[in-house]
């Protein structure tokens, strides 16, 4: 068997439009060719799922169920694990590996790591920062497990934290001041563990994505990924800084959150400014830098974690070939080849490099159902 085959089978229960899928993997690239809304694209969110445990299309475990049935799987083979996902319609996940059941997300991580390449991604650049801290969110989950407990601990306390704040907007409970402090001390160590992984790994990724942004722009222009909260954050790594002045904002921000009824501070606000040539790239980018720019990043990605784990992950491109000139392309193919497991969605061949083609494994997708081309 191919060493470079890190995942080797895949096998589908009523996973979105795939009632039953048996699917191995015999070369270092698989190409899925199809038309529109055939499944394509939910394989590789399958993939993706056990990878980083999160969809990059829908926040339901739900949505991913096939119709008329209670829960859907997911199964792979990926080295010697055994990896195995339910999703129910309703209730929690289920986890195991080897068949041994995991009674903690997080224990899940790590097997499996993926960089996926979706023509969604150049929301990345024109999108919301919400886009932006989903996508170093999914990031630091391969790089560091323990960061799905850290981020669940937030939302959890900023949950609770909201309850409060609109409990008060609405005149259901009177503001306490020593209650409100409690919670912001708890918001703050909890928000600072975050806000700290996203800002070190920025500056992880920073010069792997100028150097793969200066490689394809021919070294015309200089890329910038500043993380940017919304307060000013101390230039050291020290926690009790980044604490001290998380508190200072939110104390700042009192009357304003309890007449909005919400907290207004913290990571879930915060945002990547991203520039080329100083110039911020979601105003002044034209669509071919956005897609430079969105390529570089996704380069880096792929190149921090083979650095980190020691081989490089799976990666998986979604119909991104529409969007990528024969120049782009040209450098994606020398950036992964040979070493990288590559699956890739597309709707038709006629575009693709026949370096591309040469050595792959082609499928066609109809209508939930995979066949050799």
């Amino acid at each position: 068997m191919n060493e470079l085959l890190r995942l080797r089978q895949l096998r589908l229960t009523h996973f979105r439009n795939y009632p039953t899928l048996d699917f191995p993997l015999s070369a270092p690239l698989t190409i899925l060719v199809g038309e529109n809304a055939q499944g394509k694209s939910n394989l590789l969110e399958a993939i993706f799922l056990l990878a980083t445990l999160r969809s990059h299309r829908v926040s339901r475990d739900s949505d991913m169920v096939e119709e008329g049935h209670d829960l859907a799987e997911i199964q792979a083979q990926c080295f010697a694990l055994d990896l195995r996902l339910v999703l129910p319609r309703q209730g929690r996940r289920r986890l195991s590996i080897n068949g041994v059941s995991l009674t903690k997300q997080q224990e899940f991580l790590g097997h499996l790591q993926a960089v996926l390449f979706s023509s969604l991604d150049l929301d990345l650049v024109r999108g919301s920062p919400e886009i932006r801290r989903q996508w170093l969110d999914g990031i630091l989950l391969q790089l560091e497990p323990l960061y799905w407990s850290v981020v669940q601990q937030y939302q959890q306390i900023l949950r609770q934290r909201n309850a409060l704040l609109k409990g008060i907007k609405l005149g259901h409970f009177r503001p306490d001041p020593t209650q409100m402090a409690a919670w912001n001390d708890q918001l703050a160590i909890a928000g600072t563990k975050v806000m700290r992984r996203r800002a070190r790994l920025l500056l992880r990724l920073t010069p792997l994505a100028q150097r793969w942004h200066q490689n394809i722009s021919g070294d015309r222009e200089l890329l910038t990924l500043t993380y940017a909260p919304r307060h000013p954050v101390p230039t050291n790594d020290e926690p009790q800084a980044w604490q001290d002045a998380f508190l200072s904002h939110l104390e700042a921000r009192t009357l304003a959150e309890t007449q909005q009824g919400t907290t207004l501070v913290g990571p879930h606000r915060d945002d990547v400014q991203l520039h080329i040539n100083a110039a911020p790239a979601r105003e002044f980018g034209s669509q071919g830098q956005q897609r430079t720019l969105v390529l570089a990043l996704k380069l880096a990605e792929l190149e921090l974690l083979e650095t980190v784990h020691g081989h490089p992950p799976l990666l998986l491109l979604d119909d991104v070939f529409a969007e990528l000139d024969l120049r782009r392309q040209q450098e994606l193919l020398s950036a992964i080849a040979p070493r990288t497991q590559t699956l890739l969605t597309t709707t038709h061949l006629g575009t693709f490099d026949r370096r591309w083609l040469d050595n792959s494994a082609i499928f066609t997708v109809t209508q939930g159902t995979l066949a050799p081309l």
